[in-house]
């Protein structure tokens, strides 16, 4: 039987708080969704700077293609907030939806191209 991820209890270990499930798809209202989730989220820090969701504290770099900086820059630019922060939501959308058993056949099969490779 598969087990459960309990998603409250995760949260409270890493210090988050769970806002709800949000789903967005592409086109026009895919983008006002993210939009609306842009502007419910993102606040001003007590010391100033940018808008930002507060419950981000961990900071990685990742590599993207230009294509792809481009595109977040394009988007980010339509929202006022900047490339990383579509990024941010657009990366925590994904990784929300994929069903653990989506990830445990993904595991599957990179195990087998590592076996063959």
């Amino acid at each position: 039987m598969k087990q459960q991820l309990d998603m409250d209890k995760i949260a409270r270990g890493i210090g988050a708080r769970r806002m709800g499930t949000i789903t967005s798809s592409g086109g026009y209202f895919g983008a006002l969704q993210l939009a609306k989730e842009v502007a419910d989220r993102f606040q001003t820090p007590p010391s100033g700077g940018r808008a930002t969701d507060p419950s981000w504290t961990e900071r990685r770099l990742i590599p993207v293609s230009p294509a792809t900086l481009r595109r977040l820059e394009e988007i980010a630019g339509r929202l006022h907030v900047a490339p990383f922060q579509v990024a941010a939501i657009l990366l925590e959308k994904t990784v929300d939806g994929i069903p653990d058993s989506e990830v445990e056949n993904l595991g599957r099969q990179v195990a087998r191209a590592r076996a063959l490779g």
